[in-house]
């Protein structure tokens, strides 16, 4: 059974991706950069994608779609900039709540960066909480790592999802995947494309999590992996992140030697499809992708919200591997009044 969905702040495609594979047929994706929606139009232009800015977007065609999803800007609240919160003009989250109210959907689903679960914006959260509960909503976040899901990242988010109270006693949290995927054996293929004899050897060095990719902004940041913590993290990985390359590393490239990653090497280790298409040139690509919510992340929330929805207990916390059960089931709640208790049973 297929679910209908909007999403807001689409970028190119990470999200909205996600939530396809777990069963979501997306009625309309919004996306204010005209790159980012190109890439939408060039892959699924069945999505509809909306070139336009979320504060001019009229939600009212879409009232009571299955679910309302996105990636509300991240500058306002992340460590590498000033987190002026409310502040910051980039501020999407009131226009995000106005659209939940308008659109009135059956579940929220809204990310970020894990900044925004620092004590900083304690107010912040729980006024937004507080608001969506009044919308009718049970809210709670956590923050989730990436690399419990299948992807060859840390990449921690923010992930509030919101819903309706007859749906939300079915809702459990993925749980994470038992075997992580390794930087090496995700890119194996892709460094021996061009013959590379040394690339046997660079996955066996590069047999762990990468670091959180970082795409850069609009203004600032070009196609590297990222500030000086993160190169350094790449080079034991025996990446060069000073830059991305045009194409693999070529046969007579030294053995031993640390090559760059390509757009498609990111892409995939962001859990994109290697049949996806970004569009515009290399910095404008490799932002959309260093800025994506992993696919395989929204693709277990999806299920999740999916399973609630359709109020199905199969796959719940008792499927969960009993240390993980545990820990879940002994962590408090972080949300407020409004929101589901603990169940009894």
């Amino acid at each position: 059974m297929k679910l209908s969905a909007v999403e807001i702040c689409a970028g190119g495609g990470g999200q909205a991706l996600g939530l396809e594979m777990a069963g979501f047929d997306h009625e309309a994706v919004v996306e204010y950069e005209a790159r980012f929606c190109e890439t939408l139009q060039k892959n699924r232009p069945q999505w509809h994608p909306i070139h336009k800015d979320i504060r001019d977007f009229n939600g009212t065609p879409y009232r009571e779609v299955d679910l309302l999803a996105g990636g509300v800007p991240c500058p306002p609240f992340s460590i590498a900039g000033k987190q002026r919160g409310a502040n910051d003009e980039r501020d999407m989250f009131p226009t995000a709540l106005s659209l939940v109210e308008q659109i009135k959907p059956r579940a929220v689903m809204l990310e970020n960066v894990p900044g925004f679960a620092s004590a900083k914006f304690e107010d912040y959260r729980n006024e937004l909480l507080l608001k969506l509960s009044k919308l009718g909503y049970q809210p709670e976040w956590r923050v989730l790592n990436a690399s419990d899901f299948g992807v060859p990242q840390l990449r921690p988010r923010f992930v509030l999802v919101a819903l309706r109270p007859i749906d939300a006693e079915f809702f459990r949290w993925p749980a994470p995947n038992k075997n992580m995927r390794l930087v090496g054996e995700t890119l194996l293929d892709l460094m021996q494309a061009d013959g590379w004899l040394g690339a046997e050897a660079w996955a066996q060095k590069a047999a762990a999590i990468a670091p959180t990719l970082v795409g850069g902004s609009k203004l600032h940041g070009g196609p590297d992996l990222g500030p000086t913590r993160a190169k350094r993290q790449w080079q034991e990985l025996g990446v060069d992140g000073m830059g991305i390359a045009n194409a693999p590393p070529p046969k007579d490239f030294p053995i031993g030697a640390h090559p760059r990653l390509t757009l498609r090497m990111v892409a995939r280790i962001q859990s994109f499809p290697d049949d996806w298409e970004f569009a515009g040139g290399k910095t404008a690509a490799y932002r959309q992708i260093g800025n994506a919510f992993p696919p395989l992340v929204a693709k277990a929330m999806g299920r999740a919200i999916k399973r609630a929805i359709q109020h199905s207990r199969k796959d719940m916390l008792a499927s969960a591997d009993t240390a993980f059960e545990e820990r879940l089931l002994d962590e408090p709640k972080k949300y407020i009044t409004g929101t589901r208790k603990k169940s009894k049973r």
